[in-house]
């Protein structure tokens, strides 16, 4: 879909973002099979909006830039201080994520900040072995026409 996608309530500039957290060992197959996955739990109406997926600077590694060549998706690498005030919409915190970089979370805080303000999570973080994905849903209203 195009930038102009239609959001559910048919807000152009509807998209989605997703967040990826995740070890170094996980794979560019993990990565695409958990971002297929979280891909497949999206309701009807928001299935074929534009997508991205987002991660923080500390993740960004060639298991990521080789998953999202795999989806045929662009990346959005986040400095941390992106992710600063996400925290009230995050619905799964992650321990591992606050011991090693001090924050909530990682798949959601990335999500809902690569997706803009006003975002909502569509797809609550879920979790494999080695990495973690949600996806949040940013509909911004129609530029004023000219």
């Amino acid at each position: 879909m195009s930038a102009d996608a239609l959001s559910p309530d048919g807000r152009r500039g509807a998209r989605l973002a997703v967040g990826l957290g995740f070890r170094k060992a996980a794979t560019a197959e993990t990565l695409a099979a958990l971002v297929g996955d979280a891909l497949a739990r999206l309701s009807g109406d928001v299935a074929g909006l534009p997508v991205t997926l987002a991660t923080i600077a500390e993740k960004d590694r060639p298991a990521l830039r080789a998953a999202a060549g795999r989806l045929g998706l662009p990346v959005a690498i986040l400095p941390k201080s992106a992710l600063a005030g996400t925290e009230d919409r995050i619905t799964v915190a992650s321990g591992a994520a606050r011991a090693c970089l001090g924050i909530p979370s990682v798949a959601e805080a990335a999500a809902l900040a690569a997706a803009g303000p006003g975002a909502r999570l569509v797809v609550a973080r879920i979790a494999v072995a080695d990495a973690t994905c949600a996806i949040a849903l940013s509909e911004l209203p129609a530029p004023e026409a000219t």
